[in-house]
């Protein structure tokens, strides 16, 4: 599902729990500027599930969270006057992260994915807690949030507690570019710290947010990167004097992998009325291509369909009730699930550095035959003065450092459970662990693709006057806005990492 409405055009974005795209997201996450909303219906389903809940407050019985304490502490029973402050022990408890603070887009995407959720109505918080969230990201008011603490099960407790304790009024927030004090930041904007009651701190971090915002963000960034990949594909085929036949629709008829198919008809649009191909339709020595010319719709393809799975678990997860207890007011019931628990996000991202590692892998592989003189025509490393200079020769060296990390990335994090709280959580996700890696993964690949970029377009720069494909033309002229061709050495990390941003901005994605 890809949204056909221009992002930065949609004013606002209203939330009701059950239609956030992944695309919407990533354009709060960007963009500080557009509006969100509640929907009307979200907050009467809140207001229900509030109300339901405070009917049960003077009843017997416990319920977990809200009359009793958390994890290994269940079995202990909360008196009324002491749950207010259970709730705000619970987030000051639970702030325990470490490391790096997350980027501002990460920590605006998983406050929009936690107020989403609930605005579900199944997690029994008044509306004025919902709606805090929400004014928090409209006035650009983000917490600092540390990105090591969480396992991935009984929800991102450390990540969403450093929110919380914004709402608290403690703890630091970034705003208009500054770290402060929280509290300093309220009072200058005339917002009083709310008192948290009963359910309403485990309502705020008892949920999957961390790891389905972070690792969103990091989808949306390979997306564009898988796209760019096809263009670098087909520009070095280019530079290569490959040839497309392998790319022709009867061959990918006959294995119909959707995935296959669209990168086939891609490279095949890329390369469209190339002169270089004709130059050597007739007469050259060579049979076949090498795999990874010849076999990019196979692996590009691959990657896709793993892209399609991702988006579907993200969507899905986006549009979730993550916390625990739930809320069920139309039922009369409140459950002890574990909804809580992000395995299926947690397999989904190592699923998506897996696949960001294959398509590593093989343009690295094209890199070394652009480069290498008994595999690619050219001189060696693409130089003008072989021995005196050496090119792209290093080039090479960075984006096989980059495939190493890559490839101990793509281990999986969501394998690897340590119990928890005193055995009471004795299988968690490791789904914080596998955002970061892949976050880290899609850093990483950008920069390979960028290399391939750089070599290619200097190998079709030298068969001139030859013209390339239509597409392939398109992408080395958008290459020569930003990267001169090489006449003689130079220093060459500021043209990988212009060429790196470039990806990002997605310039290179859609030609």
């Amino acid at each position: 599902m890809k949204d056909s409405v221009p992002l930065s055009e949609k004013r606002p974005v209203v939330l009701s729990g059950s239609d956030l795209s992944v695309e919407d997201l990533g354009a709060v996450a960007h963009n500080p500027a557009i509006q969100i909303d509640l929907s009307a219906e979200a907050e009467v389903a809140i207001d229900r599930s509030r109300d339901y809940v405070e009917s049960l407050l003077d009843q017997e019985g416990q319920i977990y969270g809200v009359t009793t304490g958390f994890g290994r502490l269940a079995e202990v029973v909360i008196p009324p006057d002491k749950r207010e402050k259970l709730q705000a022990n619970l987030i000051r408890s639970h702030s325990a992260g470490v490391g790096q603070a997350l980027a501002r887009e990460e920590v605006r995407a998983i406050m929009t994915l936690r107020a989403n959720a609930l605005s579900r109505g199944h997690s029994g918080c008044r509306l004025v807690v919902v709606q805090r969230l929400v004014d928090f990201l409209n006035a650009g008011i983000h917490p600092v949030v540390p990105e090591c603490g969480s396992v991935g099960a009984s929800g991102d407790l450390s990540p969403l507690a450093h929110i919380a304790l914004a709402i608290l009024g403690e703890g630091n927030v970034e705003y208009r570019g500054v770290v402060r004090p929280t509290w300093e930041v309220l009072q200058e904007l005339g917002l009083e710290p709310l008192t948290l009651r009963e359910k309403e701190g485990l309502a705020l971090i008892n949920g999957t947010q961390a790891t389905t915002g972070v690792g969103t963000l990091a989808f949306l960034r390979a997306a564009t990167v898988l796209e760019t990949v096809e263009l670098a594909g087909a520009m070095t085929l280019e530079g290569l004097r490959g040839t497309p036949e392998a790319f022709r629709p009867e061959a990918q008829a006959v294995r119909p992998h959707e995935g296959q198919r669209t990168s086939a008809a891609r490279l095949t649009a890329l390369l469209a009325d190339s002169e270089i191909r004709e130059s050597h339709r007739f007469g050259d020595p060579r049979v076949q291509d090498a795999y990874c010319l010849r076999c990019m719709p196979q692996v590009h393809g691959a990657a896709r369909e793993v892209f399609g799975y991702v988006r579907r678990i993200l969507q899905v997860e986006a549009n979730s009730t993550t916390d625990n207890p739930l809320v069920l007011p139309e039922a009369e019931v409140v459950i002890s699930a574990g909804n809580f628990h992000a395995q299926v996000v947690a397999q989904a991202l190592d699923f998506l550095a897996i696949a960001l590692a294959d398509l590593a892998a093989i343009s690295e592989r094209r890199i070394e035959r652009l480069l290498n003189p008994d595999l690619s025509g050219h001189a060696p490393f693409l130089t003008r003065e072989p021995g005196i200079e050496s090119g792209f020769m290093i080039a090479q060296v960075t984006a096989a450092d980059l495939l190493a990390e890559m490839r101990v990335l793509a281990h999986p994090a969501s394998v690897d459970s340590v119990p928890t709280s005193a055995n009471q959580e004795d299988h968690v996700s490791m789904g914080m662990a596998a955002a970061r890696k892949v976050r880290r993964s899609v850093e990483c690949l950008e920069h390979i693709v960028g290399i391939e970029l750089l070599c290619a377009a200097q190998a079709v720069d030298d068969l001139a006057p030859l013209r390339p494909g239509k597409g392939v033309k398109r992408g080395v002229a958008v290459v020569r806005e930003k990267v001169p061709p090489l006449s003689e050495d130079r220093v060459l990390s500021g043209d990988i990492e212009a060429l790196s941003e470039l990806i990002r901005t997605g310039a290179l994605a859609n030609l």
